[in-house]
């Protein structure tokens, strides 16, 4: 990572200053601006009054001048063209120098680099001088001048004080470039600011990497590591979660292998009670408590997991009440235009029985009066005949589901909130005006959550595979992973042994 920094910087810094910011930019430097005194001691007294007479034979009274040089200069990586100064095509001035507190009374071009940019600043293209009374500002008005790179010209200004005392500000250039900037040029001269902290930031690096390198050598990859072979089974709605954890965690312990077998909460119980006695290597993932018939399972809480409703498109429903919806599972509500959708038969779809979905569903929403639904026929075969009235259907894992619905018009199911939000194909519903979010959960307004859980046949040996990754999930880095698929650790909230929302 440290590596990857130390190059990422320094080439991201180039072309920020040579490709973005500095690939078309006009430049300007003050090379000269000083009082012009001393006439009383000149040699040749009365030449300044001279250097404007009026016709009249009256010498203008000219009095605090001064001289400034100034050069506009393309210092950019790429020409500019009249078309890039931003303004109105038929505008000919593209540049003003403005001059504070002093008047213009002459200037003059010098310098070209390039004989050829004369023509663009002859009498008639836009050049001259004005000054804006109100403010106390002289301008001179520049034309757009098209410069090649490396091109410049001169302008030389004798102006005379207008208002103030003292230091005269600075003179400033107001112009604009299409996709480009317009700045003052600083001298390459001295050290720069920009470029010692660049130094500063890779030698910071290299010495990071020589302390990290030379100070973990004989350190283990991590102080919780633990090699060996571990399978997962259970919870198919958490099944994304905890592969991303476990790739996560196989990036610090590269000993450990995963296998996963996630077909429903129900058979995953099942198999660790079967198979898991003595067998640390066996962890199922559930939904919610294990419920009766399995005495030796020991649980174990990771995280509050949100679960939300989900529409095909079609239905054009975006809310449902809890009373709406039992009504609709109930088969109560036959048709999509009893609730505010269209006219389009209601199509049912359930997890299979002994999902931890279905429970969760069930337990939060349905309720325990909830009548049994209607017999369920394959939705493959509602998709075929497209029976009239309402039709109920059971898929066996999440992904089931969610293919489903997206195929099926008029359908309805439930899914795990991450699973439901990355399928662009379904459509999720909010429960009575409330959306499936954490704030919502815990101030109890979004009925639809469950607690995952993980069980093992018994307790785990402290050194096992199993244990540290658990302890991963809950203590440690893990805890991100979850927290990334909307899921809240139970070690966050105030109860982590029951994993419950506050009162």
């Amino acid at each position: 990572m440290l590596a990857l920094i130390g190059i990422a910087v320094p080439v991201a810094a180039f072309i920020w200053e040579f490709v973005l910011v500095g690939r078309k930019r006009l430049g300007y430097r003050v090379q000269m601006d000083t009082p012009v005194t001393g006439e009383i001691e000149s040699v040749f007294p009365g030449v300044l009054p001279q250097l404007r007479p009026d016709g009249t034979g009256t010498p203008p009274d000219l009095q605090d001048l001064s001289v400034v040089l100034m050069r506009i200069e393309n210092n950019g990586a790429t020409d500019i063209d009249n078309g890039d100064y931003a303004v109105p095509d038929a505008e000919p001035v593209g540049v003003h120098i403005h001059f504070p507190n002093r008047r213009v009374i002459g200037m003059a071009v010098t310098e070209l680099s390039d004989d050829t940019l004369g023509d663009s600043l002859r009498p008639g293209t836009g050049i001259g001088t004005r000054e804006d009374a109100a403010h106390r500002v002289g301008i001179i008005d520049l034309p757009k001048v098209p410069l090649n790179r490396g091109d410049h010209y001169k302008i030389l200004a004798i102006l005379q004080r207008s208002s103030g005392s003292g230091e005269y500000p600075p003179p400033t250039v107001r112009a604009k470039l299409k996709g480009g900037r317009v700045a003052e040029t600083r001298s390459n001269s001295g050290r720069s600011p920009r470029l010692l902290a660049l130094i500063g930031f890779l030698v910071a690096v290299v010495a990071i990497q020589y302390v990290v390198g030379t100070g973990t050598d004989d350190a283990p990859v991590n102080a919780d590591c633990t090699t060996g072979k571990l399978t997962l089974v259970g919870s198919s709605a958490f099944e994304p979660a905890i592969r991303d954890a476990a790739a996560a965690y196989q990036r610090l312990c590269a000993g450990a292998d995963f296998g996963f077998e996630f077909d429903g909460s129900e058979r995953g119980l099942s198999r660790v009670d079967d198979e898991g006695k003595d067998n640390p290597a066996l962890l199922a993932i559930n939904d919610g408590p294990k419920g009766v018939g399995y005495p030796n399972l020991q649980p174990r809480t990771l995280a509050l997991s949100l679960f939300t409703v989900i529409v095909n498109p079609g239905v054009g429903v975006r809310d449902l009440s809890v009373r709406q919806i039992r009504d609709i599972y109930a088969g109560r509500v036959d048709n999509w235009q009893l609730v505010g959708g269209p006219n389009l038969p209601v199509r049912v779809i359930h997890r299979a029985l002994g999902s931890g979905s279905r429970e969760t569903f069930r337990a939060r929403v349905l309720g325990d009066e909830q009548p049994p639904a209607p017999p369920a026929t394959s939705c493959r075969t509602i998709l075929a005949t497209n029976p009239p009235g309402a039709s109920f259907c059971e898929v066996p894992v999440t992904k089931d589901m969610l293919k489903a619905v997206a195929e099926v018009p008029g359908a309805i199911g439930y899914a795990e909130n991450t699973d439901a939000a990355k399928a662009s194909d379904v459509q999720a519903v909010t429960i009575g005006g409330h959306s499936a979010t954490r704030e919502q959960v815990l101030t109890h307004t979004y009925p639809l959550w469950n607690v995952e859980y993980a069980y093992s046949n018994g307790e785990l040996p402290a050194d096992s595979l199993a244990a540290a990754f658990l302890r991963y999930l809950t203590d440690l880095q893990g805890k991100d992973v979850l927290r990334s698929y909307g899921n809240t650790p139970c070690t966050e909230l105030a109860n982590p042994t029951s994993c419950q929302p506050t009162s």
